[in-house]
């Protein structure tokens, strides 16, 4: 069996809700993330996923992506893992897009990235090192991580710039799947929300 990555982004902060860059600051999951996290595990604990037996597991260790882990029963299986670790952004910690291109006007994260934070490339880098331990064994993996880390990575999987992510988006507490198809890297579902529709 060829290796796929199951990628779950965590649930709503208030950040998040806000639109504010939330890169290293630990903001905890609000009831509303609580709720989907909850939401995601019961979607990954009924058929066809049945609890994921023998699937490798790993999250960011900010709170808000560990936090969804155990709330969708997956914390017993997983590691925190640095890697996964959302963008650092920097001087544009806290500040929302209107913000930033109140003094930026042409500012675009993907482009121009951020001053005194990561490079788009650095990002890049360590998506590398998750797409590589993914397709290290055979087994599949499930991470619990952030937005534009997890976007990134959809990125790199596909053999990608990272620049590419710019065009995927991602919301809170979705699932996401990266397979193959025809021996190559494909997706197999991007941004699914469906278990929060109920």
């Amino acid at each position: 069996m060829a290796p796929r990555i199951l990628l779950a982004r965590h649930g709503q902060t208030e950040w998040s809700l806000l639109g504010k860059h939330t890169g290293r600051t630990d903001i905890p999951l609000i009831d509303e993330g609580r709720r989907g996290a909850k939401l995601l595990g019961e979607r990954l604990h009924r058929a066809p996923w049945s609890g994921l037996e023998g699937v490798e597991v790993r999250t960011s260790p900010l709170v808000r992506a560990s936090e969804t882990c155990a709330l969708a029963g997956f914390a017993d299986r997983a590691s925190d893992w640095g890697a996964l670790m959302e963008w650092n952004y920097g001087a544009y910690e806290g500040l929302t897009q209107a913000e930033i291109q109140a003094d930026r006007p042409d500012w675009f994260i993907w482009r121009d990235g951020v001053p005194d934070g990561e490079t788009l490339a650095d990002l890049g880098a360590r998506a590398d090192k998750v797409v590589e331990w993914a397709r290290s064994a055979d087994r599949d993996v499930l991470v619990f991580a952030h937005g534009h880390i997890l976007r990134v990575l959809g990125a790199r999987w596909l053999g990608l710039d990272p620049s590419f992510a710019a065009r995927i988006r991602l919301d809170p507490t979705s699932l996401s799947i990266l397979g193959w198809a025809y021996g190559s890297p494909a997706v197999d579902h991007w941004n699914d929300t469906s278990h929060l529709e109920v």
